[in-house]
């Protein structure tokens, strides 16, 4: 078929409205109520997809891949053949290299509104893309299962050739408003017991460590802004989830909550790590609305397959061989929650 063209789908229930675009897969904007009933939209995005085209997006709202985080050296050995990467993040290759999943347009395969609405998503990536062995087909469907809750079910399928995968959701949220200054006032609850430590950049070092007594402890709710100045520029680390409760398949990730809008979020996954981000990076990024993003304007929770794992041996693998499916859910549970 012709290349799809970027567009902006909507999703909305009554309740919430999520706008979804084909490019990247992303979420441009996603709108729930807080306690007195008021629409606000929570996630950082830009004001046009022409704005996403030029690459003026650090991933907001997007799907990253092939394979989600950093690749150090942007090297690795497969079947005994050594593959080398884009090093669009020097020394690393990061999110997927120079045009990763998140600067693709996806085709529309299924739009559906009604009371649960949803769009799936489809991209076929070639052998060789971006360095990356093996053709595979990757599909992504976001769906309202209730009156505030959003899923997320991303498949892997490759064609005739082992290959690795690693798809990430990368959402900035700031549950008080995508235009209000920072999350630092938000408190986190990360169920996990333990992290993977980095090197100077940012790439495991292979540890697990356990978080209990260091900076990393998020086991019990707390505060983003307590701690995130004695943690370098600030948080940008995979946490290893052991210790939330299951549902349906999924396991807690993570609990947001924003006190000024009362606003939650519940994250349940089934990935075995969570990458923790709070927008170091963001530096002056003209956004949606005139808002300009600053440092810490929003935060990020990717679930994931533990970085750098097809380089570290004790990470769960994430090598997909022909006749296997590599699946990866995420359900973002909003509600309200006064103090």
């Amino acid at each position: 078929m012709a290349n799809p063209k970027a567009e902006i789908f909507e999703l909305n229930n009554g309740t919430m409205q999520v706008l979804v675009s084909n490019l990247g897969c992303t979420i441009t904007s996603l709108s729930v109520p807080d306690k007195d009933g008021v629409l606000s939209d929570v996630v950082l995005g830009l004001d046009s997809l022409d704005s996403y085209q030029k690459g003026l997006s650090p991933y907001f709202g997007c799907i990253v891949g092939r394979v989600a985080n950093r690749i150090k050296d942007g090297k690795f050995t497969l079947d005994a053949v050594e593959y080398s990467l884009p090093l669009n993040n020097p020394p690393n290759s990061l999110h997927g290299g120079h045009v990763g999943y998140d600067k693709k347009v996806w085709e529309v395969v299924e739009y559906a509104k009604g009371k649960t609405p949803s769009i799936t998503l489809k991209y076929h990536s070639h052998d060789g893309e971006e360095g990356y062995p093996g053709d595979i087909t990757v599909t992504a469907t976001y769906t309202l299962t209730s009156s505030t809750t959003l899923r997320l079910d991303m498949e892997g399928i490759p064609k005739d050739k082992p290959t690795i995968i690693n798809l990430a959701q990368h959402t900035y949220w700031n549950l008080a408003g995508h235009d209000k200054a920072n999350i630092l006032d938000h408190s986190i609850q990360i169920l996990a017991n333990h992290v993977t430590p980095v090197d100077q950049n940012s790439v495991p070092t292979g540890e697990i460590m356990p978080v209990k007594g260091t900076l990393f402890d998020f086991t019990s709710e707390k505060r983003i802004g307590n701690t995130i100045n004695e943690v370098g520029i600030g948080y940008d680390h995979n946490y290893v989830l052991d210790c939330g409760e299951e549902k349906a398949g999924l396991r807690h990730a993570a609990k947001v909550r924003d006190p000024s809008s009362s606003r939650v979020l519940n994250l349940w996954t089934n990935a075995p790590g969570v990458q923790f981000y709070t927008a170091n990076y963001v530096n002056g990024v003209a956004g949606k609305g005139s808002v300009v993003y600053e440092k810490h304007a929003g935060l990020c929770l990717e679930t994931q397959e533990f970085p750098n794992a097809i380089n570290q041996s004790n990470f769960p693998s994430i090598v997909v061989k022909p006749g296997e499916k590599y699946q990866h859910s995420m359900l973002f549970e909003f509600s309200i929650e006064r103090s």
